[in-house]
C-alpha cells in the first residue's frame, strides 16, 4: 500500500511538472503539436523522413573535400505514403560537423518521439515555424523561390562561413522537401472528420497544400532559452517597427526597433567585434542583393558562477580551443592555440571577455592570478602567422556553450545574437514597393530600400546601440 501511494504521488508530481512546462510554452507562443493539432500528420512525416535521411548520411562517409556536384545533389527516399527529398546533404553535414553537432544527437533531436512545438509570433511571415521538443533546432517552411535562392548561393554562403567561422548569420543545417501523392492526401484527410467544421476546413486546406512542402532546419539563435524573457527583431528602421507589449493576441512578444529605443547592447571591450562582424556579414548579404533581414536579439542575466567561471584558467583553455576549432572541421590534429602563446604576440582586447584583465588559477598552478597576456603553454607551437590568421578570420573567444556562435557575454548580461531572414531579393516587386513607400512615408525610414542603403542603416543602428 505504501509503495502504491509513493508511485501515485510520483505520477502526480510528473503530471504537474508536465502541465507547468506546457503552460510556460503557451506563454512563450509555443504549442505542442499533438494528435489534435492541424500539423500533427505533417510533422510526423517530417520526423520519419528526417530519421531515414540522416541515417543515410551517418552510414555514408563524407568526402575529404566538397565538389560542385555535392552542392547540386538531390537525394530522394521513397516511403510508404510520401517521398522525402534532401538537398545538398553532404554540404549541410559538413557544416554541422564544423559546429560540433553530433549527427546521432542531431537525428535524435529531429526524430524524437516527443512532439514538435509550433512557434507563433507577431511576425508577418506566412511561413510555418516549428521547434524540436528540446528547442535546439528550428524548422521553417519555405517556398520554392526561397529554396532556389539558397541553393544557388549555398557555395558563397559556405565560403563566407569558412572565412568568418564566428559569423552572426544563422546556420542552415539541412534543406528538405516532402511530397505527398494525391491518393495519400485523401487517406490523411479522413482524419479531419473527427473535428468541428471550422477545424475540419483548416485541416483540409493544410493538406490540400501538402503536395510538396519545402522546409529548412536551422540552429536556434535563442538556445537555451530558459532564462530569456524578452526578444527583439531589429531591422534598423522605424515604420511599422513597434509592438505593444500589453496588447492581446499572440502570447509571445517579439519586440521591435522602436521598443529598443533608450536601451543598449553593453559589451564593453567586445562591442567593436560585434559592430565589425555585422558590417562583414551585411557586406556579404549586400553582394547577394538581399534586404529585409533582421538581427534577432535577446539577453539574460549572468549568474555569479557564470561570471566567475568564464575567467578561470581551465575555462579559458577550453574556450580558446573551441574558438580555434570552429574553422577547421576536417583537421584531424588538435588545433593549436595562438592566443595562449609566448612573448611574440599579445591577446587583443576586443577578442576576450570583458571584466577583470586576469584569470584565476583553478588550483593546478600556484594560486596567483595569471595575466591573460602572460599565459604560456610549452606544448603549444604558436606563431605570429597563427595570430594573424585568427584576426584575419575575425574570430573571438567563444563561450563554452553549445550555441556559442550566437552567444556573446557582456559584463553582466549574456546576449543571444543572430542575423536571420536572408531570402528577400531586391527585384522588381521590391523596387515598386520602395517607390510606393517613398510616396506614402516621405522622409521616414522604412524597410524596403536598396540593399546598399539597407546594410548601411542596419550597421549604423547596431553601432549606435552598442556600448
Amino acid at each position: 500500500m505504501e509503495k502504491r501511494n509513493v508511485q501515485r504521488c510520483s505520477g502526480t508530481t510528473r503530471r504537474r511538472r508536465w502541465w507547468g512546462l506546457r503552460r510556460r510554452w503557451r506563454m512563450l507562443g509555443l504549442f505542442e503539436i499533438n494528435q489534435e493539432h492541424e500539423f500533427y500528420s505533417f510533422t510526423c512525416l517530417m520526423k520519419e523522413g528526417l530519421h531515414a535521411a540522416l541515417q543515410t548520411t551517418i552510414d555514408t562517409p563524407g568526402p575529404d573535400e566538397l565538389s560542385a556536384e555535392h552542392y547540386k545533389s538531390e537525394q530522394t527516399q521513397v516511403h510508404k505514403d510520401y517521398e522525402m527529398q534532401t538537398f545538398a546533404g553532404l554540404v549541410f553535414s559538413s557544416l554541422r560537423y564544423s559546429l560540433d553537432i553530433n549527427e546521432e544527437e542531431y537525428k535524435r533531436s529531429l526524430s524524437s518521439d516527443c512532439c514538435y512545438l509550433q512557434f507563433t509570433s507577431n511576425s508577418k511571415s506566412k511561413a510555418d515555424f516549428f521547434l524540436t521538443n528540446d528547442k535546439r533546432f528550428f524548422l521553417k517552411t519555405q517556398n520554392k523561390q526561397e529554396v532556389k535562392f539558397l541553393l544557388s548561393n549555398l557555395m558563397a554562403y559556405m565560403d563566407h562561413l569558412e572565412k568568418y567561422p564566428h559569423s552572426l548569420l544563422v546556420r542552415f543545417l539541412g534543406l528538405h522537401s516532402i511530397q505527398v501523392p494525391n491518393e495519400t492526401k485523401v487517406i490523411i484527410m479522413k482524419y479531419t472528420f473527427k473535428h468541428s467544421y471550422k477545424k475540419k476546413k483548416k485541416l483540409f486546406n493544410s493538406f490540400l497544400n501538402l503536395s510538396q512542402k519545402y522546409f529548412i532546419v536551422m540552429q536556434s539563435v535563442f538556445y537555451p532559452d530558459e532564462r530569456i524573457d524578452t526578444r527583439y527583431d531589429i531591422k534598423g528602421c522605424e515604420v511599422g517597427r513597434w509592438t505593444d507589449p500589453a496588447s492581446t493576441g499572440s502570447p509571445v512578444k517579439i519586440l521591435k526597433d522602436n521598443n529598443f529605443e533608450g536601451k543598449h547592447i553593453i559589451l564593453d571591450q567586445k562591442s567593436s567585434w560585434l559592430v565589425d562582424q555585422v558590417e562583414i556579414d551585411t557586406a556579404f548579404l549586400r553582394s547577394l542583393n538581399v534586404l529585409d533581414y533582421s538581427i534577432l536579439l535577446a539577453h539574460q542575466p549572468l549568474h555569479k558562477d557564470e561570471l566567475d567561471g568564464k575567467h578561470s584558467f581551465s575555462n579559458l583553455i577550453v574556450r580558446t580551443e573551441k574558438s580555434m576549432a570552429q574553422d577547421s572541421p576536417t583537421e584531424e590534429d588538435h588545433p593549436t592555440i595562438p592566443l595562449l602563446g609566448g612573448d611574440s604576440f599579445r591577446l587583443a582586447s576586443d577578442t576576450i571577455d570583458s571584466g577583470p584583465d586576469h584569470v584565476q588559477d583553478t588550483g593546478e598552478h600556484s594560486g596567483h592570478s595569471i595575466h591573460c597576456q602572460e599565459i604560456n603553454l610549452p606544448s603549444v607551437n604558436s606563431t605570429d602567422a597563427e595570430l594573424h590568421e585568427f584576426h584575419a578570420h575575425h574570430r573571438r573567444l567563444l563561450p563554452n556553450f553549445k550555441n556559442s556562435v550566437h552567444v556573446i557575454d557582456g559584463p553582466e548580461l549574456r546576449y543571444f545574437v543572430g542575423i536571420v531572414d536572408i531570402f528577400t531579393v531586391y527585384g522588381l516587386k521590391k523596387r515598386l514597393e520602395n517607390l510606393w513607400k517613398s510616396l506614402r512615408f516621405p522622409g521616414r525610414a522604412f524597410s524596403t530600400v536598396s540593399p546598399a542603403t539597407y546594410s548601411q542603416r542596419f550597421c549604423r543602428w547596431v553601432k549606435d546601440h552598442t556600448k
